[in-house]
């Protein structure tokens, strides 16, 4: 008996499938898309001074302190088909941004950007700008100067800002339910199908797969992260 409700347990369903692929998708999108953009305003607030500094960093990390719901509800307002840019898109090019994967997309990027823009901008912030003025002072572009000298000493925070994003977009969940709701094989990631499978009772077995699930994708980015940090470390 104890063998048969072993068996039911691992059994995973197609929609958790389609949830746990969803939600590896949206994450690894949304990491890629964030990235550049992270890089460049991370380097931008490491390294420059300008009127309006601190608005701008406010601006940025607003998805930070914001109740997520409360993030997900202005990206309805603003992106949504009723929104003053969403409706334009839609009237115009018929471009849906809200309750599709695309929303879900925004909506984990919008979460995560402060995460991974914090942490490029305390990596590059801790890097000896006197070599980086001695690589200028020798004829070398402030573009190559940071590609060779900045990034390369600067990447194992780089890497933990990036896995940070990446968890965070895995977990994201008020932001996606509002924003791109909560629909089974469409938007429903992972911590959807959670929720969605708590309301239900008797589907205690497979609310715990998927927090299994979430529990050893999160693991593996974070080892795989420590692995990584090790070897570029080493390097130096």
């Amino acid at each position: 008996m104890s063998f048969l409700c072993f068996i039911s347990f691992i059994s995973i369903t197609p929609a958790e499938i389609s949830a746990v692929l969803l939600s590896l998708k949206v994450a690894v999108i949304s990491s890629v898309i964030s990235f550049p953009f992270a890089l460049f305003i991370g380097r931008g607030m490491a390294r420059s001074n300008f009127r309006g500094k601190s608005l701008i960093e406010g601006i940025i990390h607003l998805p930070l302190v914001m109740p997520p719901v409360t993030t997900g509800y202005l990206l309805l307002i603003i992106l949504g088909t009723q929104g003053f840019i969403g409706s334009w898109l839609y009237r115009t090019f018929g471009i849906r941004l809200a309750f599709n994967q695309t929303s879900a997309i925004i909506a984990s990027i919008i979460v995560s950007f402060p995460l991974v823009t914090r942490s490029i901008r305390t990596a590059i912030e801790m890097v000896d700008r006197r070599m980086e003025d001695a690589s200028r002072t020798l004829g070398v572009s402030p573009f190559l100067t940071f590609f060779s000298i900045t990034f390369p000493l600067a990447l194992p925070g780089i890497i933990s800002g990036l896995v940070l994003g990446f968890a965070r977009c895995l977990g994201e969940f008020g932001a996606t339910i509002t924003f791109a709701g909560n629909i089974e094989g469409e938007t429903q990631t992972i911590a959807l199908a959670v929720y969605s499978l708590m309301q239900v009772p008797g589907k205690e077995g497979a609310t715990l797969r998927l927090v299994i699930f979430s529990a050893i994708i999160s693991l593996i980015a974070m080892v795989l992260a420590e692995y990584l940090n090790k070897k570029v470390k080493g390097k130096h």
